[in-house]
């Protein structure tokens, strides 16, 4: 057996509504179904890559979530492009979204956010190639990227 690509994500959320809208709105995801308790969202490629599902509950952790063992971030490629993810930083200010950073990974830039409930994401662009010949280039040591 060989993993071919990952295929999607699940969340367990305090509010279908609230987190849904995020996905969809602001970052763009298209959403295929939503009916209490779950939503399923697409980004183009499969037929789903995030379903939601409501558990209600709200965090009070400052990062949303306390450091223990879960997940701790999902990655969507939201860019090709340094320029582009200059405008993805924008348009997420713009929106007030809950921005924690943003790194530079040598073969990726990356911005890292808040959704509402305080699950981790990394938005990022794929600036080099370098890792198809050389699969440990993405291990190259991460530095700080300013994007405004």
């Amino acid at each position: 057996m060989q993993i071919k690509e990952l295929g999607h994500a699940v969340l367990y959320v305090s509010s279908l509504e609230r987190v849904g809208d995020f996905y969809r709105d602001t970052l763009g995801f298209r959403e295929i179904h939503r009916e209490w308790p779950v939503a399923l969202f697409s980004g183009g490629r499969t037929h789903h890559e995030l379903l939601l599902i409501e558990v209600g509950g709200e965090s009070d952790h400052p990062r949303g979530r306390p450091q223990t063992p879960g997940l701790y971030h999902l990655g969507f490629k939201v860019a090709d492009s340094t320029e582009e993810l200059r405008a993805v930083y924008k348009e997420l200010k713009e929106k007030g979204v809950r921005i924690m950073g943003a790194t530079d990974h040598g073969v990726t830039h990356s911005i890292y956010v808040l959704d509402p409930d305080g699950n981790e994401l990394e938005l990022y662009a794929d600036v080099s190639d370098e890792w198809k010949q050389d699969p440990k280039a993405i291990l190259a040591p991460a530095k700080p990227l300013r994007l405004e």
